[in-house]
Protein backbone atom coordinates (compact mmCIF):
# COMPACT_ATOMS: atom_id res chain seq x y z
CA UNK A 1 0.00 0.00 0.00
CA UNK A 2 2.88 2.51 0.66
CA UNK A 3 4.14 1.85 -2.47
CA UNK A 4 0.97 2.76 -4.23
CA UNK A 5 0.93 5.90 -2.22
CA UNK A 6 4.22 6.80 -3.06
CA UNK A 7 3.35 6.29 -7.04
CA UNK A 8 0.12 8.43 -6.59
CA UNK A 9 2.07 11.27 -4.56
CA UNK A 10 4.85 11.18 -7.52
CA UNK A 11 1.62 11.05 -10.46
CA UNK A 12 -0.06 13.87 -8.74
CA UNK A 13 3.07 15.93 -8.05
CA UNK A 14 3.50 16.33 -11.86
CA UNK A 15 0.42 17.52 -12.23
CA UNK A 16 0.32 20.04 -9.28
CA UNK A 17 3.79 21.39 -10.77
CA UNK A 18 2.54 21.52 -14.14
CA UNK A 19 4.56 18.94 -15.95
CA UNK A 20 1.21 17.25 -16.48
CA UNK A 21 -1.26 19.60 -17.65
CA UNK A 22 -4.89 19.23 -18.10
CA UNK A 23 -5.64 17.07 -21.52
CA UNK A 24 -2.56 15.44 -21.46
CA UNK A 25 -1.70 11.94 -21.77
CA UNK A 26 0.50 10.04 -19.29
CA UNK A 27 3.69 8.37 -20.59
CA UNK A 28 3.30 4.78 -21.43
CA UNK A 29 3.00 3.00 -18.36
CA UNK A 30 6.50 1.52 -18.54
CA UNK A 31 8.37 4.02 -19.99
CA UNK A 32 6.54 6.52 -16.15
CA UNK A 33 7.03 3.20 -14.35
CA UNK A 34 10.89 3.34 -15.34
CA UNK A 35 10.89 7.09 -14.66
CA UNK A 36 9.47 7.55 -11.35
CA UNK A 37 11.53 3.88 -10.25
CA UNK A 38 8.14 2.35 -9.51
CA UNK A 39 7.17 -1.45 -10.21
CA UNK A 40 4.66 -1.53 -12.97
CA UNK A 41 1.87 -3.12 -10.67
CA UNK A 42 2.75 0.23 -7.58
CA UNK A 43 2.04 2.66 -10.69
CA UNK A 44 -1.41 0.56 -12.13
CA UNK A 45 -2.90 0.91 -8.70
CA UNK A 46 -2.25 4.63 -8.29
CA UNK A 47 -3.54 5.02 -11.78
CA UNK A 48 -6.76 3.41 -10.82
CA UNK A 49 -6.68 5.42 -7.95
CA UNK A 50 -6.67 8.50 -9.26
CA UNK A 51 -8.90 7.63 -12.02
CA UNK A 52 -11.57 6.74 -9.48
CA UNK A 53 -11.30 10.60 -8.10
CA UNK A 54 -11.53 11.72 -11.38
CA UNK A 55 -8.29 12.92 -11.66
CA UNK A 56 -7.17 10.93 -14.70
CA UNK A 57 -9.38 9.19 -17.08
CA UNK A 58 -8.65 5.85 -18.24
CA UNK A 59 -9.29 5.25 -22.07
CA UNK A 60 -9.24 1.57 -22.96
CA UNK A 61 -7.10 1.79 -26.16
CA UNK A 62 -6.38 5.18 -26.04
CA UNK A 63 -4.13 5.56 -22.79
CA UNK A 64 -4.47 7.88 -19.85
CA UNK A 65 -5.10 11.48 -19.52
CA UNK A 66 -5.32 14.54 -17.05
CA UNK A 67 -8.86 15.28 -17.02
CA UNK A 68 -10.06 19.35 -17.03
CA UNK A 69 -9.29 19.34 -13.11
CA UNK A 70 -12.03 21.44 -12.90
CA UNK A 71 -13.25 23.04 -9.42
CA UNK A 72 -15.58 19.88 -8.41
CA UNK A 73 -13.08 17.50 -9.60
CA UNK A 74 -10.40 18.80 -7.10
CA UNK A 75 -13.27 18.59 -4.13
CA UNK A 76 -14.07 15.19 -4.50
CA UNK A 77 -11.12 14.99 -2.39
CA UNK A 78 -9.76 16.96 0.38
CA UNK A 79 -6.44 15.54 0.41
CA UNK A 80 -6.07 16.66 -3.30
CA UNK A 81 -7.56 19.74 -3.08
CA UNK A 82 -5.05 20.30 -0.03
CA UNK A 83 -1.75 19.46 -1.44
CA UNK A 84 -0.47 23.44 -1.85
CA UNK A 85 -0.38 22.71 2.06
CA UNK A 86 2.59 20.57 1.80
CA UNK A 87 4.88 23.39 0.63
CA UNK A 88 5.07 27.03 -0.47
CA UNK A 89 5.55 26.68 -4.10
CA UNK A 90 2.17 28.15 -5.16
CA UNK A 91 2.98 31.17 -2.76
CA UNK A 92 5.72 31.57 -5.28
CA UNK A 93 3.52 31.04 -8.19
CA UNK A 94 1.12 33.78 -6.74
CA UNK A 95 4.43 36.33 -6.09
CA UNK A 96 4.98 36.04 -10.03
CA UNK A 97 1.10 36.69 -10.68
CA UNK A 98 1.81 39.44 -8.83
CA UNK A 99 4.07 40.67 -10.93
CA UNK A 100 2.83 39.76 -13.64
CA UNK A 101 -0.71 40.49 -14.16
CA UNK A 102 -0.84 44.17 -12.75
CA UNK A 103 1.20 44.98 -15.64
CA UNK A 104 -0.80 43.44 -17.66
CA UNK A 105 -3.71 44.89 -16.77
CA UNK A 106 -2.47 48.51 -16.89
CA UNK A 107 -1.31 47.49 -20.51
CA UNK A 108 -4.56 46.16 -21.17
CA UNK A 109 -6.18 49.67 -19.94
CA UNK A 110 -4.18 51.09 -23.11
CA UNK A 111 -4.77 48.47 -25.79
CA UNK A 112 -8.21 46.50 -25.44
CA UNK A 113 -10.77 47.81 -27.85
CA UNK A 114 -13.89 49.52 -26.39
CA UNK A 115 -15.68 45.86 -27.74
CA UNK A 116 -13.41 43.86 -25.85
CA UNK A 117 -13.79 46.41 -22.45
CA UNK A 118 -17.77 45.96 -22.82
CA UNK A 119 -17.96 42.32 -23.13
CA UNK A 120 -15.61 42.29 -20.21
CA UNK A 121 -17.83 44.15 -18.82
CA UNK A 122 -21.06 41.96 -19.16
CA UNK A 123 -18.89 39.21 -17.64
CA UNK A 124 -17.82 40.81 -14.36
CA UNK A 125 -21.93 41.73 -14.43
CA UNK A 126 -22.59 38.08 -14.65
CA UNK A 127 -20.64 37.30 -11.90
CA UNK A 128 -22.25 39.92 -9.35
CA UNK A 129 -25.61 38.55 -10.43
CA UNK A 130 -24.47 35.26 -9.01
CA UNK A 131 -25.88 33.50 -6.10
CA UNK A 132 -23.58 34.12 -2.50
CA UNK A 133 -23.97 30.60 -1.49
CA UNK A 134 -20.91 28.86 -0.84
CA UNK A 135 -21.95 25.57 -2.38
CA UNK A 136 -19.59 24.28 -5.05
CA UNK A 137 -22.08 24.66 -7.76
CA UNK A 138 -22.16 28.18 -7.08
CA UNK A 139 -18.27 28.43 -6.83
CA UNK A 140 -18.01 26.53 -10.15
CA UNK A 141 -19.57 29.18 -12.02
CA UNK A 142 -17.12 32.07 -10.32
CA UNK A 143 -14.20 29.85 -10.85
CA UNK A 144 -14.96 29.47 -14.58
CA UNK A 145 -16.41 33.64 -14.78
CA UNK A 146 -12.48 34.21 -13.04
CA UNK A 147 -10.38 32.35 -15.38
CA UNK A 148 -11.78 34.06 -18.17
CA UNK A 149 -12.19 37.33 -16.60
CA UNK A 150 -8.33 36.69 -16.02
CA UNK A 151 -7.34 35.26 -19.51
CA UNK A 152 -9.43 38.13 -21.25
CA UNK A 153 -7.17 40.75 -19.95
CA UNK A 154 -3.97 38.81 -20.16
CA UNK A 155 -5.22 39.05 -24.51
CA UNK A 156 -5.92 41.96 -23.93
CA UNK A 157 -2.47 43.59 -23.03
CA UNK A 158 -1.38 42.94 -26.55
CA UNK A 159 1.48 40.55 -25.71
CA UNK A 160 1.04 37.14 -26.34
CA UNK A 161 4.15 35.91 -24.82
CA UNK A 162 2.66 37.65 -21.53
CA UNK A 163 -0.37 36.42 -21.87
CA UNK A 164 0.67 32.93 -22.54
CA UNK A 165 2.72 33.25 -19.00
CA UNK A 166 0.20 34.51 -16.63
CA UNK A 167 -1.74 31.35 -18.52
CA UNK A 168 0.58 29.09 -17.25
CA UNK A 169 0.56 30.43 -14.00
CA UNK A 170 -3.33 29.57 -13.96
CA UNK A 171 -4.00 26.11 -13.08
CA UNK A 172 -1.55 25.56 -10.58
CA UNK A 173 -2.89 28.50 -8.64
CA UNK A 174 -6.34 27.09 -9.06
CA UNK A 175 -6.39 25.05 -5.82
CA UNK A 176 -5.77 27.85 -3.43
CA UNK A 177 -7.77 29.99 -4.98
CA UNK A 178 -10.85 27.63 -4.97
CA UNK A 179 -10.13 26.71 -1.30
CA UNK A 180 -10.11 30.69 -0.85
CA UNK A 181 -13.65 30.66 -1.81
CA UNK A 182 -15.00 27.72 0.18
CA UNK A 183 -13.20 28.81 3.48
CA UNK A 184 -13.05 32.61 3.70
CA UNK A 185 -15.85 34.30 4.67
CA UNK A 186 -16.97 36.93 1.87
CA UNK A 187 -14.21 36.19 -0.71
CA UNK A 188 -16.72 35.58 -3.24
CA UNK A 189 -18.22 38.94 -2.84
CA UNK A 190 -14.53 40.61 -2.65
CA UNK A 191 -13.77 38.70 -6.16
CA UNK A 192 -16.86 40.39 -7.63
CA UNK A 193 -16.21 43.82 -6.61
CA UNK A 194 -12.61 43.55 -7.13
CA UNK A 195 -13.21 42.34 -10.50
CA UNK A 196 -15.82 45.31 -11.32
CA UNK A 197 -13.61 48.03 -10.02
CA UNK A 198 -10.76 46.35 -12.52
CA UNK A 199 -12.93 46.66 -15.36
CA UNK A 200 -14.13 50.36 -14.33
CA UNK A 201 -10.60 51.12 -14.26
CA UNK A 202 -10.37 49.50 -17.86
CA UNK A 203 -13.15 51.18 -19.25
CA UNK A 204 -11.59 54.54 -18.16
CA UNK A 205 -8.15 54.17 -19.96
CA UNK A 206 -6.38 54.27 -16.40
CA UNK A 207 -3.97 52.02 -16.80
CA UNK A 208 -2.01 52.81 -12.88
CA UNK A 209 -5.63 52.64 -11.52
CA UNK A 210 -6.40 49.01 -13.28
CA UNK A 211 -2.38 48.16 -12.16
CA UNK A 212 -3.44 49.07 -8.57
CA UNK A 213 -6.78 47.30 -8.46
CA UNK A 214 -5.50 43.84 -10.13
CA UNK A 215 -2.10 44.25 -7.57
CA UNK A 216 -4.99 44.38 -4.68
CA UNK A 217 -7.06 41.29 -6.33
CA UNK A 218 -3.75 39.39 -6.53
CA UNK A 219 -2.08 39.80 -3.47
CA UNK A 220 -5.55 38.76 -1.74
CA UNK A 221 -5.59 35.51 -2.45
CA UNK A 222 -1.90 35.51 -1.71
CA UNK A 223 -1.90 37.15 1.82
CA UNK A 224 -4.81 34.52 2.35
CA UNK A 225 -2.23 31.71 1.76
CA UNK A 226 0.13 32.98 4.07
CA UNK A 227 -1.87 33.33 6.60
CA UNK A 228 -3.47 29.23 6.21
CA UNK A 229 0.49 27.60 5.97
CA UNK A 230 1.55 30.16 9.23
CA UNK A 231 3.97 31.84 7.10
CA UNK A 232 4.19 35.57 7.35
CA UNK A 233 4.83 38.67 5.01
CA UNK A 234 4.65 42.34 5.89
CA UNK A 235 4.79 43.94 2.03
CA UNK A 236 1.17 43.13 1.41
CA UNK A 237 -1.86 43.81 3.74
CA UNK A 238 -4.57 44.14 1.13
CA UNK A 239 -7.67 43.26 3.55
Amino acid sequence: MALTDEAIDRIKGMIVSGELRPGDRLPKEADLALRLGLSRSSLREAVRALSLIRVLDVRQGDGTYVTSLRPETLLDTVGFVLDFHSDDSVLHLLEVRRVLEPAATAMAARAMSDTEIASLGELAAVTGDMPDGDDVDSLNQLIAADLEFHRRIAIGSGNPVLASLIESLSVPTLRARVWRGLTQENAVARTVEQHQAIHQALAAREPEVARSWATVHIAGVEQWLRRALGTTNGDWQPE
